[in-house]
């Protein structure tokens, strides 16, 4: 069965590796059990149900794109994503937990038509390689900004907007978990954040900044506070399709990056450089986060980490398997989930935020018509408090210079669209 399902064989693998491999990414991902119930539940969302969320969408999303697509990457709720959701639409614009649900329903929708009917391809195409880095960039400025406030290092100043904290127990327990999470990435131990976060969770046990639960092994809690509460008739009124879209933009450049990066890995490019799978793949990725809102959370992508698994020797669906099993396996110890603190989550978000920035080192900012655009997306992220804004003034800002360069010609017919959308999203957002 195993090798009608996943052509083993024809993989040059075995079902033994592949399992161990599936149980390495689960490893190196699993932190995200703990960091997204943390920060979804800043918008006043059960968190219990949103650990039981987090779990099935991961696990919904990585079986799925196993026996869809028979490739070993893993996916979860997004990070960038998730702190969108929370930090950008909930808290920042002020609209409900079930508004944004619905908005990440849509975006889902529209990916899956998009994927369906070849519109992906064209809107990569239209999108400027360096706005593409400057995208996962300025995530990653945003994700550490959000990692820092969560800490209590960064706090709010009425003189300055921002200014340093005090160094209060909480706060020193998490700069010792940076630094462990920071050890251990340099010495490459598999499962360094989630690793990280637990020995974080203790010191807090210990200084009682934490509470010790009464149990380990329970049943998972309900889902029913956030289960099918998406808001779809708000979600879909014209202030929210500029969300709507820029959730569907950092999936869409979020999935096929990792797609890509991993495909190359675990050697499934063909010679001319295309993907079979990887259609199949982001449609998969469309139904996973549409099956996540469906449950309560938000967009669920590919992750990066599955390179561990990769690394480790998987090459099909079956690893994808594994780790889902895993994910299913974590319901059954919530209790521990459930009092990790903040402190302890915020290096992740850290930590996740270096390695996003990274791919600023790419951007030619020597070259000030492409540098302005992506540096104008990766700085107005944390300071607008808005992936989508920081979207926006990239994109307006690249088809203006572009087009006063007396280079409009270079300009895919798709971005004068985008860069219209943009402009209609930031004046009825500031108004």
């Amino acid at each position: 069965m195993l090798e009608s399902l996943f052509k083993l064989e024809a993989n040059k693998t075995t079902a033994s590796r592949e399992i161990t491999a599936g149980v390495t990414t689960f490893l190196t991902m699993g932190y995200i059990i703990f960091v997204n119930p943390n920060i979804l539940s800043a918008t006043g969302m059960d968190k219990g149900a949103l650990i039981t969320a987090t779990i099935l969408a991961a696990a919904f999303g990585t079986i799925l794109a196993g026996l869809w697509a028979n490739v070993p990457f893993a996916m979860a709720p997004g990070m960038g994503l998730n702190a969108f959701f929370a930090y950008s639409l909930v808290i920042g614009k002020g609209i409900t937990w079930q508004t944004a649900l619905g908005v990440v329903f849509i975006s889902g929708i529209v990916f899956l038509l998009m994927t369906i009917f070849g519109v992906r391809k064209h809107v990569i195409a239209a999108i400027p390689f360096e706005l593409r880095l400057a995208i996962a960039s300025g995530i990653g400025l945003f994700i550490t900004f959000i990692g820092f406030q969560n800490l209590g290092l960064i706090v709010d100043n009425p003189a300055t907007l921002v200014s340093l904290g005090t160094l209060s127990t909480p706060v020193i327990l998490g700069l010792v978990g940076l630094l462990v999470i920071t050890i251990l990435e340099i010495k490459k131990v598999k499962g360094a954040i989630l690793i990280g976060i637990l020995s974080t969770t203790l010191l807090g046990v210990i200084f009682k900044e934490v509470a010790v639960p009464g149990t380990v092994f329970s049943p998972p809690p309900s889902i029913s506070p956030i289960f099918m509460k998406m808001d779809i008739m708000n979600a879909i009124k014209w202030g929210m399709w500029g969300a709507i879209f820029s959730f569907m933009f950092v999936d869409l450049f979020d999935s096929v990056g990792t797609i890509v990066a991993c495909s190359y890995e675990a050697d499934l490019v063909n010679e001319d450089g295309s993907i079979d799978r990887i259609d199949r793949v982001l449609e998969a990725d469309a139904v996973a986060t549409i099956a996540g809102s469906l449950m309560g959370s938000s967009t669920t992508t590919s992750f990066i980490e599955s390179g561990a698994g990769i690394a480790a020797g998987a090459r099909t669906g079956l690893a994808n398997v594994a780790t889902g099993v895993m994910f299913l396996l974590a319901l059954f110890i919530t209790p521990i989930i459930g009092i990790v603190p903040a402190f302890a989550t915020a290096p992740a978000l850290i930590i996740v935020g270096v390695y996003m920035f990274k791919n600023v080192a790419n951007i030619q900012f020597n070259s000030f018509e492409k540098g302005l655009p992506a540096f104008l997306t990766i700085i107005l992220m944390p300071l607008t408090y808005s992936i989508s804004m920081g979207l926006a003034f990239g994109f307006i800002a690249y088809v203006v210079v572009t087009a006063a360069s007396g280079k409009a010609s270079k300009i895919h017919p798709f971005m004068w669209g985008i860069g219209a959308f943009s402009v209609l999203d930031v004046i009825l957002t500031a108004h």
